[in-house]
């Protein structure tokens, strides 16, 4: 079975959690601290996704959302 994340998606996984731990992550959208450890990992596979590493495409209901 082949994974499903590449060392892209894992490194920017680790880069925001090391924020969010720190406490200097911040949401996109309003700016505001992410404490959230889902955000952070979420914050992390969108960047890798958005500079083509290997990351699984976002669910259908979360697709429609936008």
């Amino acid at each position: 079975m082949a994974t499903r994340y590449g060392a892209k998606a894992a490194s920017k996984v680790k880069r925001a959690m090391h924020e969010r731990k720190a406490g200097i992550l911040r949401s996109g959208g309003s700016g505001k601290k992410v404490t959230s450890r889902k955000q952070a990992i979420a914050i992390g596979l969108s960047e890798a996704r958005r500079e083509g590493g290997k990351v699984p495409r976002k669910a259908a209901s979360a697709r429609k959302k936008k």
